[in-house]
């Protein structure tokens, strides 16, 4: 596969104002979805946000196996980075996220309250790669819909502030991929889970992708799925058997490959073949 390139303008230009405005920041709340906790990075945001406290948001905590999940928030833990779970459509654990803020902040806080400074609101921002749930999280921690969410990348198009209660200020900023994906795993699990449009990978590329991937972890949830045996030598099989069992067929009894890959994507994306995580750990350690 080629080095993948997709850097749209405003991209370029949302790096250019979190640059300028991360002074105002106090903590920045990085949202990564939970599936693809290390692929779902922007490896520029540290590079954005220097030395600001972080805060790690596993998005979508829901779909991910939560064996491997733990494995993730020890990893962030060990490298002083606090990482939570949440769901940003029924607003588990974003309960969590104040209180959480609040305790990184303390001594910042106390400061400014022994200089006689009235407490104002903590100014966060929120960053994240496209379609992580960016929108859908300022929502819920607003109790209100006060930004456009669509589960498609690249719907918030412009920088802006939320009021959140008294207590938490957002400025919600479009999402942001680095300019080239060096790294074809990453390129292919992003696509996997939806982060970047369909139409920047090819798709069998990317379906055949998902078959290896969870025939390496999840092999019996896969053969469950689809109620066959999986060889994953044999990739047309796997395509011909799954067609089958569907009733995937073109004129002549010949397989709909088309049909087959749109349906492995939809289920994939929608926690048909369970609780999953795609990045390990020990790839980083």
């Amino acid at each position: 596969m080629k080095q993948i390139q997709w850097y749209p303008g405003h991209m370029a230009k949302t790096k250019k104002e979190i640059i300028e405005k991360i002074k105002l920041i106090d903590i920045v709340l990085e949202l990564r979805d939970a599936r693809i906790p290390f692929s779902s990075r922007n490896p520029v945001i540290t590079e954005m946000t220097g030395n600001k406290p972080r805060v790690i948001l596993l998005n979508k905590a829901d779909l991910a196996d939560q064996k491997e999940l733990d494995k993730w928030i020890a990893y962030f833990d060990a490298k002083g980075v606090k990482a939570l779970r949440v769901n940003a459509i029924n607003g588990k654990g974003v309960n969590k996220i104040l209180p959480l803020l609040k305790e990184i902040l303390k001594d910042k806080i106390e400061k400014e309250k022994s200089r006689g400074r009235k407490e104002r609101p903590i100014r966060t921002m929120i960053l994240g790669i496209p379609n992580v749930g960016k929108s859908t999280l300022i929502n819920k921690l607003a109790n209100k819909k006060k930004l456009v969410a669509q589960d498609r990348p690249g719907v918030t198009r412009q920088t802006q502030y939320i009021r959140v209660g008294k207590d938490l200020e957002l400025l919600d900023t479009p999402g942001i991929l680095w300019p080239k994906f060096d790294d074809e795993d990453i390129a292919l699990r992003l696509a996997l889970t939806g982060a970047i449009r369909d139409d920047i990978l090819p798709i069998d590329d990317v379906v055949i992708y998902g078959f290896k991937i969870l025939n390496q972890y999840y092999k019996s949830q896969f053969e469950a799925r689809y109620d066959i045996k999986v060889d994953i030598d044999d990739i047309v099989k796997i395509f011909d058997d799954i067609g089958t069992r569907r009733g995937f067929l073109l004129p002549g009894k010949k397989i709909d490959y088309d049909k087959v890959s749109n349906i492995f994507l939809h289920e994939f994306r929608h926690e048909k073949f369970g609780k999953i995580i795609l990045d390990r750990v020990d790839e980083h350690v």
